[in-house]
């Protein structure tokens, strides 16, 4: 198979190659949807990355959180499981000088039980249908900031349990991504109050 590469779309490593490494379920994200993403991104936190903690938990190429470091992101967790990927994250952070970015060699539910560190922005981009997002669903409180947005992709339009809601979303051939935020409590409505 040839090898071929995605490049970072902007940033201090704009324009930069990220290898592709052959490894099953491997689905770079592509770079108009990475733009797509940052835009928002840049749009809800005023182009300002410089205090955000992120959580790339499918890393695979790392084109999605090497966005984040490019951009100037405070740190950047990358969790894969595949060794050839998690080689290839450490190569590209270590050429990069990316010291805001920690690469993890393991499992995403594994790392979402044990990680108390709440982070500002989560990205998810599994392996399609395996069923993968059903069952981070109901870890992903835990890891999250106050004001935490979390970035789903999938195969099909994503039903975002009740504790999230869409910001953004869109659909670039067959996969579907979407910007979430935290929903506001639907217990907001305050008594009148009795005098």
């Amino acid at each position: 198979m040839k090898k071929h590469n995605v490049r970072i779309v902007g940033g201090d490593y704009r324009r930069t190659p990220i290898p592709v490494v052959d490894a099953p379920g491997l689905r770079p994200t592509p770079d108009r949807v990475r733009e797509t993403l940052y835009n928002w991104l840049s749009h809800f936190w005023g182009a300002d990355f410089h205090d955000k903690a992120v959580l790339d938990l499918f890393a695979g190429t790392g084109a999605l959180g090497f966005e984040a470091a490019s951009r100037g992101a405070a740190h950047v967790q990358m969790v894969e499981s595949n060794p050839h990927a998690v080689a290839a994250l450490r190569a590209l952070r270590t050429k990069l000088k990316a010291d805001n970015v920690r690469v993890f060699p393991g499992d995403a539910l594994h790392v979402l039980e044990r990680t108390a560190n709440p982070f500002d922005l989560v990205l998810l981009d599994p392996p399609f249908n395996q069923g993968w997002l059903e069952k981070i669903w109901p870890l992903l409180p835990a890891v999250l900031a106050p004001d935490a947005l979390v970035y789903v992709e999938s195969e099909a339009p994503v039903s975002p349990p009740p504790s999230l809601e869409a910001l953004r979303e869109g659909r670039a051939g067959s996969v579907h991504y979407q910007l979430l935020k935290i929903a506001a409590p639907q217990d907001k409505i305050m008594p009148s109050a009795v005098h």
